[in-house]
Parts: C-alpha cells; structure tokens; sequence
C-alpha cells in the first residue's frame, strides 16, 4: 500500500507497513477502526486507511516506541524532533502531576504562577545577550506568529510603522498559522491556503550540496547566500523589512547547516537596515545540536528566539519567544500593550514539566553528550556514502539529513513518479517495518532525516546505520 502522507507536507513519517508487509485483518482493530474513522490525523493521505490498518503506537521507554502488535522501533526522529531526554521519564509525568494537584490552570493574561515565573527566568539566563523577556505560547507555529506580529508592532512604535515584511529561505518550513505558513517557503505546502498575509519573501537557503555558485568554497558560497538577504532588503525597501527569519540548520530540505560565516554577516545585514533577526529554533534548541539555543553554537545573538518541542522533551506543549529587552522596551512603558496571546500559553503544567526537563539536561549534561558524541553519529551515517542511491550526508549535532540520488555523479534526483513509487510506496512502510521510525521527505529533493533521541549512544548509531543500509539497497534495486 501507499504512504498515507501526501507528497511535499510537512511530517512524511514512516507511519504504515510496507506493501511486503502481509495484510492484516480487514479493517484492523478496534482502536484502528475508530482511528480511521474518528481521528483526523495530521498531514496525512486519509485515504490510505481505507483497506488498511492505523499505525497505533501505544509506549516509549528511552530511544524505543512501541506498537500495538508487541513490535519496537527506534524512535530516529524523537517523535517529531521533540523527545530530547527519550521515553518514559517518570519524574516529567510525576512533575506533571504534582503540578496539576496545586494549580492545574491559570492564564498569565495580567497574572503569573510560580512555574511561568521560574521558567522564564531560567530561559532568559540561558539565552544569549540581552534576550530577557519570555513571551509564552502552546507551540512552534505560534511562537514564529508571535515573533512576526512582535516585530510589526516594535516597528510602529518606534517609528518604523511601514515596516511589516519579512524575509526567509526557499524550502524553510515554519508552521501553519496564517502568518507562519506566509514564511515557509515550501509552495506545495502554501497553495491551498492562499492567499496568505502579504509581505512574505524568500531568499536561496544554504543547501551547499546543490549551490548554483561557489559549491567547492563554503566561506565564499555562506558569503554568497546571505548577501542574498541584503539584496531582497534592498529590492523591498529597508523601510519596508520587518525582520529575517532564519533556522540556524534548515529542516525542510534535509538538514541544511550554515555555511562559515554566513550569520555574521546576516547579523551584519540585519544591523546595518534595522531589521530584526528571528532565530527560529523550534527544532534545533534545546540539545538538538548540542548547545540550549543553536545560536551559540554559530555564535550570532538575535533579536528574538522562537523555540518549543524539546523545552519539555514532549511531556507536554509549550513554546515561547524569547525577545531582546531592546525589543522588548517600548512594550514595557507608557501604555502600550502587545495585544497578543494564547489560553494555554505558560501553562502550569507545562512549565513544571519544562523545568524538570532542563533540570534532566543539567543533571546528565544532555547537551555536552551531544557535542561529545555527533562526530561518531556524523561518522556512521557517512558510512552510507558507499551506497550509489546516497548522494550527501549532512547536519549538525543529533540532526541529519541523507539526501537520496539517481546518480551520484550528476546528483540527479528522483522523478515525481519514483517518489511516489519509492519514497512513498516503499521506503517510508519499509523502514518502518525494519525497526525505524524516522522521515522520508521530499520537500525540496528526497531525503531521510534523522533525530534520534540526546541519549542515544554507538549501538543505537550503528542499528539506524544497518537498517538504513539494508531498506536504502532493497530502494535502489526498484529505480
């Protein structure tokens, strides 16, 4: 059977059996009947489930996932990059309770709790230079919403009122609210909900492998693309541009690191026009690549952060943007009011539980596990490089890409037809059924991409390695 996410969305995950996989009863369970029929699942071909069964995983316990049949699975994408301090960590869903029992909700619309109160100082200490003040959200998406409405607003009252356009990266995703999804640069994505918020533009990203100039000479091409950003802040009207956001390793696409140099000079850029730099790290902080914020492992400082999944590893949602108290100031006199929120943003709970998150992080030293160990994860995956479907291993920290090609020598990609018939009627049910949950995508060209859990170690490196090697030479025979 077919992959039941639709070509060019957001997720793609390994979710099905693959067409090897021997039919289970007509309909399946109980569970999957509902399933199917009940719960609208995300970016997901609906269809798929007609004839067959919902994929149900009903447990975790540290890198493993299981499903309703008994059968374990890595969890190679920690859910949805999210699951930092892996499965089953008792003391997050004991902090969740304890929190519940003493105050279960309250919005912080003109009050604070101790939990919001807490958790905000300790990001606040975290986060680079001036970044202070913490404004709450339930996710990603609102956090990038939040981040773009916040900059519209610091411009008017700051004398800048025709400031309201943004710029980010071609194939970058950043979420699905209405404005959010007006960043993302992935057209398919964008087409049924258009038109979106006007003022939205995009600049190349910094995909060296496929670099239309400059491809042998990272300094020169990370040059190269971020002049780019300087160009369209031209193009536009510096007295037009609100902010940039950027991801400081590009997810859609397949893991995109920023070539040397390239936020220095962006951070230059964003100075020179009195624009705002937006770090968007809804994936890459909190110890995906090694460091709480990603920024201090590329050394810029931005105006504002936006971060979520790993802040709680997934026990429960929480986001938040994470602003310069230079932005931050003129919000905080006269009578000025930033007249934005959420309900559940701060949440009690889930601020509780991000704070036993972070105090798992420094216990452990989650983050220095990560720097210590990316070279061997990095090593392993390149091991692949000897396979003629693998064309380019690339990412940073605990977050890769593997890009697949028809030919290595041309990098020619897949036709829409082979990723239909390969990525989607294959490889995603395949690695699956193997043991691997993780991503095959093809928002942008085909790649698998990689996540695994911070506490990961060798022997889950070289399990995801064997199973890759094994499904990825099965792929390359059906081309």
């Amino acid at each position: 059977m077919g992959n039941p996410i639709a070509v060019s969305t957001e997720p793609l995950q390994t979710t099905v059996p693959s067409p090897a996989t021997p039919p289970a009863p007509a309909g399946g369970g109980s569970a999957s009947r509902a399933a199917r029929d009940h719960l609208w699942m995300h970016f997901t071909r609906m269809s798929s489930y007609a004839r067959s069964p919902v994929p149900t995983i009903v447990r975790g316990e540290g890198v493993h996932v299981f499903d309703d049949r008994g059968r374990r699975y890595i969890d190679g994408l920690s859910g949805l990059f999210v699951v930092q301090a892996g499965h089953g960590r008792a003391e997050l869903a004991e902090a969740a309770a304890a929190q519940a029992r003493d105050l279960a909700f309250f919005p912080v619309w003109s009050y604070a709790h101790p939990p919001a109160i807490e958790l905000a100082e300790r990001l606040a200490h975290e986060a680079p230079g001036d970044l202070n003040k913490v404004f709450f959200t339930t996710g990603g998406g609102e956090a990038v919403e939040t981040a773009w409405k916040l900059a519209k607003q610091y411009h008017r009252l700051t004398g800048g009122s025709g400031r309201y356009k943004v710029i980010s990266r071609a194939v970058a995703y950043h979420g699905t609210p209405h404005g959010a999804l007006s960043i993302t640069g992935l057209p398919a994505l964008r087409a049924p909900f258009e038109p979106l918020v006007p003022g939205a533009h995009k600049v190349p990203n910094t995909n060296i492998y496929r670099a239309p100039i400059h491809g042998d000479d990272p300094e020169a091409f990370g040059r190269w693309a971020a002049d780019r950003i300087e160009e369209q802040i031209l193009f536009e009207g510096p007295e037009t541009v609100a902010a940039v956001f950027l991801e400081p390793v590009q997810n859609a696409g397949g893991c995109f690191p920023p070539p040397p140099g390239y936020f220095a000079r962006v951070r230059e850029i964003c100075d020179r026009y009195g624009v705002l730099l937006v770090s968007d790290e809804v994936i890459c902080a909190f110890g995906r690549l090694g460091t709480t914020f990603a920024c201090d492992k590329f050394g810029y400082v931005p105006d504002i952060i936006t971060c979520a999944k790993g802040m709680t590893s997934g026990y429960s949602p929480i986001g938040a943007a994470i602003v310069s108290d230079r932005i931050a100031e003129p919000f905080f006199r006269d009578d000025h009011v930033f007249a934005h929120g959420y309900t559940f943003g701060g949440h009690p709970v889930s601020a509780a539980v991000a704070l036993a998150n972070l105090d798992i992080f420094e216990r452990e030293g989650l983050n220095r596990r990560v720097l210590e160990k990316e070279a061997d994860f990095r090593a392993t995956l390149e091991r692949l490089l000897d396979l003629p479907i693998v064309g380019d291993v690339r990412g940073d920290g605990f977050f890769y890409g593997i890009e697949l090609v028809k030919d290595r020598t041309t990098k020619e990609t897949f036709t829409e037809e082979e990723c239909e018939r390969i990525l989607y009627g294959f490889l995603s049910g395949a690695l699956f059924e193997a043991g691997l949950y993780c991503r095959a995508d093809d928002r942008g060209d085909p790649v698998v991409q990689l996540a695994p859990p911070l506490i990961s170690d060798q022997a889950v490196f070289d399990e995801i390695e064997q199973i890759l090697r094994s499904v990825l030479t099965k792929a390359w025979s059906m081309l």
